[in-house]
């Protein structure tokens, strides 16, 4: 099954909070970084493994908060940080209310 996103992500980097539950069922808040971003998606570097299916809430520096559903979650092979692929819950996307 192909995996790719429907609207190509754009590379950015920029900050970002994300709060949800990790594997382990604990909730969490952690800073995280945004590293690639599409209308509907993000591809997120963060320190907490977070299982696919879970809904995390996004954090952006202006205080707007998004809920996401996690559509992937890796270990980068090249830098080895972990990576969670989110799937932006609002139709608008980044710019919805």
């Amino acid at each position: 099954m192909d995996q790719r996103p429907r609207s190509p992500r754009v590379p950015v980097e920029f900050a970002l909070s994300v709060e949800g539950t990790d594997r382990a069922g604990e909730p969490f808040q952690t800073k995280a970084t945004a590293t690639r971003i599409s209308h509907g998606g993000a591809t997120i570097i963060i320190d907490v493994d977070v299982p696919v299916g879970s809904t995390v809430t996004l954090t952006q520096a202006s205080g707007g908060k998004l809920a996401a559903e996690v559509n992937g979650s890796w270990i980068d092979d090249i830098d080895g940080t972990r990576r969670i692929g989110v799937k932006l819950r609002n139709a608008n996307g980044w710019f919805g209310e």
